[in-house]
């Protein structure tokens, strides 16, 4: 009996071989090409190019190509293609599990090249891997709100996915054409197929290939079932027990919507969100500035907006009645009736997106508002009182909360 994993031997399944590895392989070919996609769009949705505020990814140099400016129709975009993204990355991790375990004898196959070819192939194998365990985990954990690796989430994510996409892009060039060979047998399971990947002395079958299949795609579904519901309305919002803050929605009342940070957490206190203390301080791009009190907001035009907000890890709220002062109105005030970018402020003194910049075209929409009241009600702490951004189809981590700052320019 060979004890040595470098022996095609040592792998005694009889269920690895061509035809299973090829079907996994197409199932991954068209769903981790729509995550690249997906995950572009949101990296598009960042305005990553306006000022340094939004992304601060280090030495991107060509990768850090701009899409196109985030448009802000649909108001629902950000909250279908991250909704897409998130949800089809959990739904995937079977079929990726049982692709990697159909392939893991290539691994320790020996020699380690028998060509350049070989080496080079055996290269994109280990980059392929590590990239896509890399992509996989670090997005679950994002998805949770466990950020135990080292760094940012953001650089992170946006590094390893060039290196585990250009890993797969040539995976796929190489074996796209011999996988679409054996899925021409797709009616035959071939149990005589050879290949690297069949063993020369399989164990006796407990399943078929076919029922391999169905344990994966199971999986599948049922990751879809305990996931897919945070990012729409209807009876599945129940379910989605694995997407973060899963279960019922928080508290009730105006408020009892989701988020991700609270007034506690973020070190925001009511002494300085109080109406005595707090001032909104709105710069023009000519230098002119304004200090208004939350009474004075009030005297000025409001109107209405039904929003959504939806966030990077796939979650999303159904639309929210949210009334307040037009951005564009703010700039206004300082001197700006033309379009123009806005830097915004939080009270917030440390962490991620306590600042956020915005593009004009988000500015100019109409629907776009420093939100005073949501649902009829005064903000909540939590979401964000004494006054919020909030635009529609912008990343929740756009719609700044406790703003204290609004300086409006080119940025």
């Amino acid at each position: 009996m060979p004890c040595s994993p470098s022996s095609p031997a040592f792998w005694r399944s009889p269920l690895r071989g061509p035809w299973f590895t090829s079907v996994l392989g197409v199932v991954l070919l068209v769903g981790i090409t729509v995550l690249f996609v997906t995950g572009l769009v949101s990296y598009a949705a960042y305005n990553p190019d306006l000022s340094p505020v939004n992304d601060q990814t280090p030495d991107k140099g060509l990768l850090g190509f701009y899409l196109f400016s985030w448009p802000t129709d649909p108001s629902w975009l950000y909250r279908l293609t991250q909704g897409v993204h998130v949800t089809l990355g959990i739904v995937l991790i079977p079929v990726l599990l049982a692709k990697l375990w159909s392939v893991v004898p290539k691994l320790f196959a020996l020699p380690p090249a028998r060509s350049l070819a070989h080496a080079l192939e055996r290269l994109s194998l280990l980059l392929l891997v590590g990239g896509g365990l890399f992509e996989f985990t670090t997005g679950v954990l994002n998805v949770q709100l466990d950020y135990i690796f080292p760094g940012s989430f953001y650089p992170l994510h946006f590094y390893g996915a060039w290196v585990f996409f250009a890993a797969f892009l040539a995976h796929a060039v190489l074996k796209t054409p011999l996988a679409l060979r054996n899925l021409r047998h797709l009616r035959d399971e071939h149990p005589r197929e050879k290949g690297e990947l069949v063993s020369p002395n399989p164990a006796e079958p407990t399943v078929s290939r076919r029922g391999a299949l169905g344990v994966v795609g199971g999986g599948s579904l049922l990751l879809l079932g305990t996931t897919a519901g945070r990012s729409f309305d209807g009876p599945l919002r129940e379910t989605a027990v694995l997407a973060p803050h899963g279960g019922p929605e928080p508290g009730g009342g105006p408020g009892g919507f989701q988020i991700n940070k609270t007034a506690a957490y973020a070190g925001i206190s009511p002494t300085e969100t109080g109406e005595e203390a707090w001032r909104l301080v709105v710069t023009g791009r000519a230098g002119r500035s304004i200090r208004l009190a939350r009474p004075q907001l009030l005297q000025l035009a409001l109107h209405s907006s039904a929003l959504p907000i939806a966030c990077v890890e796939g979650w999303s709220t159904s639309d929210q009645w949210w009334r307040g002062v037009r951005l564009r109105d703010l700039a206004a005030l300082v001197g700006d009736d033309d379009p123009v970018d806005v830097l915004v402020e939080s009270l917030q003194r440390h962490g991620a997106f306590r600042r956020a910049a915005l593009r004009a075209n988000q500015v100019a929409d109409p629907r776009s508002l420093l939100a005073l009241f949501v649902n009829g009600e005064d903000l909540t702490p939590d979401h964000g009182y004494p006054a919020r951004v909030i635009v529609p189809a912008a990343p929740g981590v756009l719609n700044t909360k406790w703003v204290a700052r609004m300086t409006f320019g080119d940025l």
